[in-house]
This record gives C-alpha cells, structure tokens and sequence, in this order.
C-alpha cells in the first residue's frame, strides 16, 4: 500500500516546490519595496539585526591589548605496550565441531599522565574602543563607550577631538 502512494507524494511534493518557487522564490530584480532586518555595512561585515549605525561627537578612544597568563595543565602521553589475546576457532566438518585455540599478540595503547605542560591562557581579548559626546544628536548623552572593529577605530582615531563620526558598533560599553 504504501508503494503505491509514492509517486502520489513525490508528485504532490515537485508541485509544492515549484508553487513556493513561483511565490516567493524571487530573483531578487522584481524592484520592490523589501527590506531586509540585516545587512552590511560599508567595511563589508555583517550587521546583527537591530544593531544600526551610531553618530557623535568624538570624545576619546581607548585600546585595550590581549592580556595572557601562564597556566599548568597535565600533560598525557601514549603509552603502548604489548598484550596477549585469545582467539577462538572453529571449523565443522562430517557433522563434528573441533574446537582450537590461538594466542595473537596485539599492541595495547593508553593515554597516561606524565608531568604537567604550560601553555598560554587568554584572559581579556584584544578590545577597540570609542567613547562618543552628543550620541544622536541629543546633548544629554555623553561619556558612551562603543566596541568597535581596528578600522572603525583607526579612522576614528585620526579624527580631531569633537569631530562628528560615524560607525557601526559591535557592542556597547566597553
């Protein structure tokens, strides 16, 4: 029964894809009013959804370097040795089973702890900052701190102090 409802499904399915493409497949050319909750900016990164392009009055920047730190770990090497296993044969013939066993070598292997090793540890990542006067225009807000990419923060740098810029931040605070 359910061979027979096969190239039913398989009809009924080519006909659904093919009226969702007619729908709303779209080229993309049709020259309608879509708009996206996404986007890129003009660096060409990607936009997360609500998080929209911010002016001011350049107040201050601030780079925060990577801070590391030294840590211990175990270190586990493998350790392999030598082990005995038991093998059953069998073989029937003329109604009679006969029975033998071998003995194979194999290699066994096991992670064991020897020591420790030290290796690096990131503790703060590397950080860009902007710190904006006046965001959006409103004179109220002041002393805003942004997390920003190195070349939002580069062509903020060289503005002049309480120059008006503008960038897509990654993040508040900072």
């Amino acid at each position: 029964m359910i061979a027979k409802r096969r190239p039913a499904v398989a009809g009924l399915t080519m006909m659904l894809v093919a009226v969702l493409a007619a729908c709303g497949g779209g080229s993309g050319t049709d020259g309608g009013g879509t708009s996206h909750a996404g986007g890129t900016s003009d660096s060409g990164h990607a936009r997360p959804a609500g998080q929209a392009a911010v002016s001011g009055l350049r107040d201050g920047v601030r780079h925060q370097p990577r801070r590391t730190a030294e840590g211990t770990r175990p270190h586990y090497v493998k350790k392999c040795g030598t082990a005995t296993k038991r093998v059953r044969h069998t073989k029937r013939s003329k109604g009679r089973t006969r029975t033998w066993y071998t003995t194979r070598t194999v290699r066994d292997c096991d992670r064991v702890r020897r020591g420790t090793e030290t290796y690096t540890r990131v503790v703060r990542p590397e950080r860009w900052c902007v710190r904006l006067d006046d965001v959006g225009g409103r004179t109220s807000r002041d002393d805003v701190w942004y997390r920003v990419r190195p070349a939002d923060y580069s062509r903020v740098h060289e503005a002049a102090d309480h120059a008006k810029v503008t960038f897509e931040p990654l993040a508040r605070g900072c």
